[in-house]
């Protein structure tokens, strides 16, 4: 998976069990376990919010990216255009009437 979640690292930094992580942010030490081994799908804000506040951290220490080639085909990636950021194409916009 391309994003990568470091709770693990910020857990051994913090001395913090994740049955502790997940009782001061009000999830379950299962849901805990499926961030950490890097399972989840998606992370709302809110959850993320409380990881930060209850380890003391911003986001960009929970979160990286890392490249995915087999996602990506052998080396090619789009690098401009809607396909470089994963958003849909614009439609053509009408010209303005002239005054």
């Amino acid at each position: 998976m391309p994003i990568v979640i470091d709770i693990d690292v910020m857990l051994a930094r913090r001395k913090m069990s994740v049955g502790e992580l997940a009782q001061r942010i009000n999830i379950t030490p299962a849901n805990v376990a499926v961030l950490k081994n890097g399972r989840a799908k998606a992370v709302r804000f809110s959850t993320l919010d409380a990881l930060c506040s209850a380890l003391d951290c911003q986001p960009g220490d929970l979160l990286r990216w890392e490249p995915d080639d087999t996602a990506l085909g052998a080396g090619a990636r789009a690098t401009e255009g809607p396909a470089a950021t994963g958003l849909p194409s614009s439609p053509p916009h009408a010209p303005l009437p002239s005054a």
